[in-house]
């Protein structure tokens, strides 16, 4: 080795080489040397089950109440689970790796069944012990009913979380493994066929190697049943908050793991098919990531709308290119149904990311007249190419041509109600059944535009120029596999886009990372920077606004739906606020409030639920105002105004009787808390008469002398900060606790944020922030910003914090240097705990950062439904002119709006331009109520979300809110879009390891807002 080492390599290399040889260093050892001496690491403990009998739970006794019951419950689940989830890996072991191992003749080499079953064993001995931990908690259950520190000892270790991410990192490797030794080793393939079909359960290899990875999630919904019925108070529910928090973060740590290698076999085997060097190259760089990836039907029509072929196709979206590639054969049924088999890849095209376009239907001519559209399929002359309309847009024109049918038919009926004489066939009741009949078509016709429009991924893709030199693109359709799909693509392809803007590339940086750079699409996106505002920024307030008529193109690149009301100072200390719309990819401003006071904070309230009025002993009635925002002066006096729609009406004012401004506003069901600056707390009950605030028997609340900074309301009870120190007011008795959350009595509480069973507490001094236990009041944790952004040197020992906010699973930090820290945390309902790496965005304010707001939305259910026809404009909308009336501010009263009211069981207010039957002359379409709308095509009567096809007055800017439907609260699959606003004064791009002070440009000092885009969540 020496000799051949000198022969071959350098000086250099022959000293390591004899150093290598002197030492054994590990590197010149074989690979399966290295695996065992890898697996030597982990002890092998044999557990007996004679000396450690699995646990088992004894009699329930007599006595106990309704949570003990189910608890007891929850727990035999979790003995089955884990007795199970040993007993399948126990059977990788017995039953495979053994039999294989000791095979004679040998049936694969050792050295290829290591990696299947690597850390298997180790696993194995993981759960061993803690079955043995958990027997012994069951033996004495019902003494001490506590198993959430368990879980916490057991899953905390870094052991589990190297050995679960080593199986998980090889998951997909070993899947290979095993896939190319069915292939080439028949001995191999009966073996797996024959243990299959000995087994009681049918149960595959692959079905019980994949449990390792499903294991952490069937914990945390077994400990989510058990934290639901485990009363406040028990000794068992932070034990088991933490449990919840600590199997989160390793779930979502395996997960990322997962999700990361089976990304990169992906990109990999896609890379093998790329006959291009430099894009194969490409992709198998780090610098290129894979955004999405998925099977979906690419369909060819013909000129009347027939489908010609379809076939699948794989379609790549990664952060710069867009590549659909054909599936070859997946390989031999027997082996497929033994193990997932990935196919091979023939790359069909590819383009980049910025020239590829989301197309809905009835939107084609609004394409460039400069670009020559081909349609997959068939080819035929260029100079028919912009005119045929072919699939869905075929069906569009389909539908106008009724629509001016109908038309012609309703003018005809009118001139047949002249006639002076009586004829055959020629009366009013004959061209009243005409347009019925061109109704029910219209109707049909509107369905078969939506359905195909739900699951149908239009993309204008960018082809080679033509002889001439001009641009050509030609139009591919594919089907996805349920209306999810498809917007999951929509927004992945505009976020994507946005992720390419220079001030995303990169966008942020690891705190404690030496600098490093983050993939722009795993963090948020800064999508929009606002010009200068002329208010001085003090607070702000997302306004919802749900919307069931919302198309797929707006639900999926649009923000959270609704309006940001941004409140502050103007000119002369008078108060200004301005509401932008969000109903769009960027906010818009509609409309400006003049205030004779600065505005100090805002509160927007939602109408009771009729379980909190239930809750509360109160019945309102049904002419109730529904939501509003309040708005807390300068001068003492606390604004009602309506929030339906743009118009703001003002409602009320409520005062407090020493005038002192308003700090902060909350409310729960019954009450508005309000903070004032003299130390106390005035708080408003409901009118019995409306759901509007009683102004005049408010409650008043003193605290300290110091400034009620902060409101919390929580499920019983409402925190309000006072200096140095936090009074709990218990709900609906006020009484009140005292706690101190800072031990410097000059400090004082000065922002909070609430998650799960936390508070997050940042102060008026000093760069840290504490977590506080909702419950037990207890401090979990401490951490200081300026240690997690030490490569933003400031020049200054500390940073203070200046807002403060949770969404996502992320804490956001502003600082008074204008810095956005992030900070991950769990989602579910245990601690929002500090769980992993920071980050530092490179794009920040040049003052301090005002204000951190959430703007959050959830899509409606209609747009998941294949068959529902309440789609909305982006679906077919056409491609008139519109008129710009984004100056309005109000709806305008319809005849449409006086149908709404009729059909009160599923309302939606608009103002449009009619473009469906409801708006046609002749016999009335009815809205019908739920009982009413699940009548078949064939019914003539339309629901007031049966017209699908509406054309918005401008954009949706003048949406209202849509009545909640009760049924449309349980629905289980929600998508969520999520974003987050700051403001401050100035913009500045920081440069990559630079202080802070050091900035590429903006260093205006007018106040600027900045939105931060998520990718929509289900």
């Amino acid at each position: 080795m020496t000799l051949r080492a000198a022969r071959t390599g350098t000086k250099d290399g022959l000293e390591r080489t004899k150093i290598a040889v002197m030492r054994k260093v590990s590197f010149l050892q074989r690979k399966d040397q290295l695996e065992e001496e890898d697996d030597a690491g982990y002890l092998d403990v044999a557990v007996s089950e004679l000396k450690h009998p699995p646990p088992q739970l004894s009699p329930m006794p007599e006595g106990l109440t309704n949570h003990q019951v189910v608890r007891r419950h929850i727990l035999g689940s979790i003995i089955q689970s884990e007795r199970s989830y040993l007993e399948s890996l126990r059977r990788i072991l017995q039953e495979y790796h053994r039999p294989l191992m000791e095979a004679e003749p040998r049936i694969l080499s050792p050295r290829k069944i290591r990696p299947i079953f690597y850390r298997v064993r180790e696993i194995t001995q993981c759960h061993s012990m803690f079955q043995i931990a958990l027997a012994s908690r069951v033996a004495e259950w019902d003494r001490s009913e506590k198993i959430g520190d368990l879980f916490v000892a057991s899953f905390s270790k870094s052991m589990v979380l190297d050995v679960y991410s080593e199986y998980v990192n090889n998951f997909t490797n070993a899947m290979a493994l095993i896939k190319k030794a069915c292939m080439s080793k028949p001995a191999f393939l009966e073996f797996l066929k024959r243990k299959q079909a000995s087994s009681v359960d049918r149960i595959t290899l692959y079905g019980l190697m994949v449990k390792p990875i499903q294991r952490f999630p069937q914990f945390i919904l077994l400990l989510q049943d058990m934290l639901k019925n485990t009363p406040k108070g028990h000794v068992d529910r932070l034990p088991l908050q933490l449990a919840l928090t600590e199997l989160e973060t390793l779930a979502e740590k395996l997960n990322e793991q997962k999700r990361v290698a089976d990304q990169i076999a992906e990109t990999q085997q896609l890379a093998r098919s790329v006959s291009d060097r430099l894009l194969s190259k490409q992709l198998n760089s780090e610098q290129r990531s894979l955004v999405l990836c998925e099977t979906l039907i690419e369909t060819v029509y013909g000129e009347r709308g027939q489908v010609l072929k379809s076939k699948e196709r794989k379609v790549f979206l990664f952060d710069d290119v867009l590549i659909c590639a054909n599936i070859n054969v997946k390989g031999p049924p027997d082996v497929s149904s033994l193990v997932p088999i990935g196919p091979k890849y023939t790359m069909k095209w590819n383009a980049p990311l910025q020239h590829v376009q989301v197309v809905e239907v009835g939107l084609d001519n609004s394409q460039s007249k400069d670009t020559l559209i081909q349609h997959s399929g068939p080819k035929r002359p260029s100079g028919a190419c912009n005119s045929a309309l072919l699939g869905p847009p075929r069906l569009y024109q389909e539908l106008q041509e009724l629509q001016h049918d109908l038309s012609v038919v309703e003018e005809v009926t009118l001139l047949v109600g002249t006639l002076q004489g009586t004829y055959q066939n020629l009366n009013t009741t004959v061209s009243q059944d005409w347009c019925l009949a061109l109704q029910r078509l219209i109707r049909i016709k509107e369905e078969q535009i939506q359905c195909a429009n739900k699951c149908r991924l239009r993309l204008q893709v960018p082809g080679r120029p033509d002889k001439s030199g001009r641009p050509v693109s030609f139009m591919v359709v594919f089907n996805t596999p349920n209306p999810l799909s498809k917007i999951s693509w929509v927004n992945r392809l505009h976020l994507a886009k946005i992720a390419l803007r220079e001030e995303n590339s990169p966008g942020w940086l690891y705190g404690e990372d030496e600098g490093k750079t983050i993939v722009p699409f795993s963090c948020p996106l800064l999508a929009w920077c606002n010009p200068p505002l002329t208010l001085e920024i003090e607070t702000a307030l997302h306004n919802p606004v749900n919307c069931a008529l919302l198309g797929f193109s707006a639900a999926s690149t649009s923000l959270p739906q609704g309006y940001l009301w941004v409140a502050g100072a103007g000119e002369a200390l008078q108060g200004h606020i301005e509401i932008f719309s969000l109903n769009r990819p960027t906010p818009r401003a509609v409309k400006s409030l003049q205030i004779s006071s600065a505005v100090r904070c805002l509160e927007y309230v939602h109408p009771p639920s009729p379980a909190e009025e239930d809750d509360a002993g109160t019945h309102k009635p049904a002419i109730g105002t529904g939501t509003s925002i309040c708005v807390g002066l300068d001068d003492g006096r606390i604004l009602v105004y309506g929030s339906a729609d743009v118009a703001a009406q003002y409602l009320l004012t409520l005062h407090n009787p020493d005038g002192s401004p308003v700090l902060c506003l909350k409310h729960s069901s019954r009450f508005l808390f309000a903070g004032l600056r003299n130390g106390k707390v005035m708080v408003y009950g409901r009118n019995n008469n409306d759901d509007l605030w009683d102004p005049d028997s408010p409650r008043c609340i003193s605290l300290g002398v110091e400034p009620v900074r902060t409101l919390l309301v929580l499920d019983e009870s409402v925190w309000a900060s006072c200096g140095n120190s936090v009074t709990v007011m218990k709900t609906p008795t006020l009484t009140t606790q005292k706690f101190e959350v800072h031990p410097d009595p000059m400090v004082s509480v000065a922002h909070v944020a609430c998650a799960g069973g936390g508070v997050w507490m940042a102060f008026s001094e000093g760069s840290s922030i504490r977590l506080f236990h909702t419950e037990t009041l207890e401090l979990l944790q401490e951490i200081n910003i300026s240690t997690r952004s030490r490569l933003q040197n400031t020049g200054q020992k500390n940073m203070r914090v200046t807002s403060l906010l949770i969404c996502q699973g992320l804490l956001w930090v502003g600082t008074a240097q204008g810095l956005i820290i992030t900070l991950p945390v769990p989602k579910l309902e245990g601690i929002p705990k500090i769980t992993g790496k920071g980050m530092i965005s490179l794009n920040a304010h040049c003052g301090p950062v005002d204000f951190l707001v959430a703007t959050i939305s959830t899509l409606s259910p209609d747009l998941l439904k294949r068959d529902s026809v309440g789609d909305g404009p982006d679906s077919a909308c056409g491609v008139e002119d519109r008129s710009d009336t984004s100056s309005q501010e109000s709806l305008q009263p319809s005849s449409y709006y006086k149908a709404e009211e009729k059909g009160k069981g599923r309302g939606i207010l608009l103002q449009y331009r009619l473009r469906s039957t409801s708006g046609l002359p002749g016999r009335p379409l009815t809205a019908q109520g739920d009982e009413a709308s699940d009548s078949s095509l064939e019914s003539l009567e339309h629901s007031v979300e049966d017209g699908s096809i509406y054309e918005l007055s401008d954009d949706p800017e003048m949406w209202v809110r849509g009545r909640p439907s009760e049924r449309d609260a349980v629905r289980r699959d929600r998508v969520v879009s999520a974003a987050v606003i700051s403001g401050g004064k100035g913009f500045r791009r920081l440069k990559e390891g630079a202080a802070a002070g050091s900035r590429t440009g903006g260093d205006s000092l007018e106040n600027i807002l900045m939105v931060w885009q998520l990718p929509l969540t289900v």
